[in-house]
């Protein structure tokens, strides 16, 4: 299909989900594979037509980690069981479609979701849109409606193994669940969306069998990007929740355990009377509503939710700090994570936010030395990241749109780096401390109390009862590692 010189999206009138089909594994699929098919309808002229695929594959590691992962055989509850799942995706996915346009009129070919379930999508698509409105100036008040049909009903139990999934993603958030899952002889697999080198490396360490899903994105939506249609943030996340539900029926699994934290649920700020959270899909409101919708009309007996949700980034970050076998490898730099793979960097690139945030959280738990190794150079004594650190503080705009944590917990790392023999000499420990105290006059009473609040748990923030135990150990309030 030839790519469009231009593309107006005022020029569309509509957008349409026409259905999804799936492929049965044979002797020549390694997987399930499911075919997601979406349209924009043009106010003249014919609709543009998008087709996405989702492959489950096969694991892709040899020996006896691959052995550990057999196909969970399907019953006729368990292949109905999967088609709702399937359904579920279909009306997820369509965010990263419908976002070219932002069309007023949304069509469902096929069966309707409840009303339940049509509310949970309006929501999404508004609050995991809402980054995307705020930087295109676009309101999304009124615009999205999904249509729905009967009230949803109950849907059968399926019987899953217990064993977690635990989602990795390479960085280190994800490698603290998965340690503290391994301490605890939790039954684990990992699973991840993609096939990254930080995410191979992570399950290679953890020695943990890993799921593999390929999620092959219609190459007609990057010609439209090209073209001019609006472009930017989607929520991501909700499209790996439906993957995962998906998958716990192929492969067995009862649960997916997350490495959200708290400060996710935060958002950057509000316009226009909307919430804009650059993480929305990774918020307690999304975790809550997609578990409850599931776990009535989808998936009865699955849980959904984040392990380190109680937790802070400053505490994730000094949990981590004990795991010095992914030192090398780990990487939270979304440059390593990039779509095309002749642009991915290999290492981290030290000079966005992500950057800078990891850098500041691992710096109170860790000798400086050993950082420094790690990133490749000393981010706290280069002159030219001082604005982006005070970006991270609250000292000069908005916290970045970014995955990144709360400012109290970027002004807590930096009170306790200041205490530090080691790092209070480096050069923007000092002169962001004392733009700090200018900017907001704290005493150290009141930045001990912040110290304090920041690394204490929050639970049990939905975390099941049969994980809270598996929990971490964490630093003391006092700010010394435990």
């Amino acid at each position: 299909m030839s790519q469009p010189d231009s593309f107006d999206p005022q020029s569309i009138a509509g957008f349409r989900f026409c259905g999804y089909s799936c492929s049965e594994p044979d002797e020549r699929e390694a997987g399930y594979r499911v075919r997601l098919r979406y349209a924009l309808d043009p106010k003249r002229g014919k609709p543009i037509l998008f087709d996405e695929e989702i492959v489950f594959t096969a694991n892709r590691q040899a020996g006896a980690l691959a052995a550990t992962i057999p196909r969970h055989p399907l019953g006729h509850g368990d292949k109905a069981a999967l088609d709702r799942c399937f359904r579920l995706l279909h009306w997820i996915a369509g965010v990263s479609y419908y976002k070219a346009a932002l069309p007023p009129v949304i069509e469902i070919e096929g069966e309707l979701p409840s009303p339940p379930a049509a509310g949970f999508l309006e929501r999404l698509y508004r609050l995991g849109l809402a980054e995307l409105a705020y930087r295109n100036e676009i309101e999304l008040d009124g615009r999205i409606h999904f249509p729905s049909g009967p009230e949803g009903a109950v849907a059968e139990p399926v019987e899953l193994p217990r064993r977690t999934a635990v989602a990795v993603g390479g960085g280190k958030d994800s490698i603290v669940t998965i340690e503290a899952l391994k301490v605890a002889a939790e039954p684990m697999v990992l699973f991840s969306v993609g096939d990254y080198a930080p995410i191979r490396a992570t399950a290679r360490v953890a020695e943990v069998p890993r799921i593999v899903v390929e999620r092959r994105i219609s190459p007609r939506l990057l010609e439209l990007n090209r073209a001019g249609a609006i472009n930017g943030h989607v929520p991501v996340s909700a499209i790996i929740a439906a993957i995962a539900t998906a998958a716990a029926v192929i492969y067995g699994f009862d649960a997916v355990a997350l490495s959200n934290e708290r400060s996710a649920s935060v958002a950057q700020l509000t316009w226009k009377g909307l919430e804009v959270n650059h993480q929305y899909s990774k918020s307690l409101d999304f975790e809550r509503r997609f578990d409850e919708l599931v776990s009535r009309e989808i998936l009865p007996g699955f849980r959904y939710f984040s392990f380190l949700r109680p937790l802070s980034e400053l505490a994730i970050a000094a949990a981590f700090s004990r795991q010095p076998a992914y030192f090398s490898l780990f990487r939270s730099c979304n440059r390593a994570f990039h779509l095309d793979a002749g642009q991915r960097a290999s290492h981290w690139c030290c000079d966005c936010p992500k950057c800078r945030f990891v850098f500041l959280a691992l710096a109170p738990w860790m000798a400086r030395g050993e950082l420094v190794a790690i990133f490749g150079r000393d981010l706290l004594d280069d002159p030219a990241q001082e604005e982006g650190f005070a970006a991270l503080l609250g000292l000069s705009q908005q916290r970045p749109f970014e995955c990144v944590g709360e400012e109290k917990e970027s002004v807590a790392a930096l009170a306790l780096l200041a205490r530090s023999a080691e790092w209070r000499d480096a050069e923007l420990v000092g002169r962001l401390s004392q733009r700090h105290r200018a900017a907001c006059g704290q005493n150290g009473q009141h930045t001990q109390e912040l110290i304090e609040e920041v690394l204490t748990p929050s639970l049990p923030q939905r975390v099941p009862q049969r994980y809270l135990a598996m929990l971490p150990r964490l630093p003391s309030p006092g700010g010394e590692p435990a």
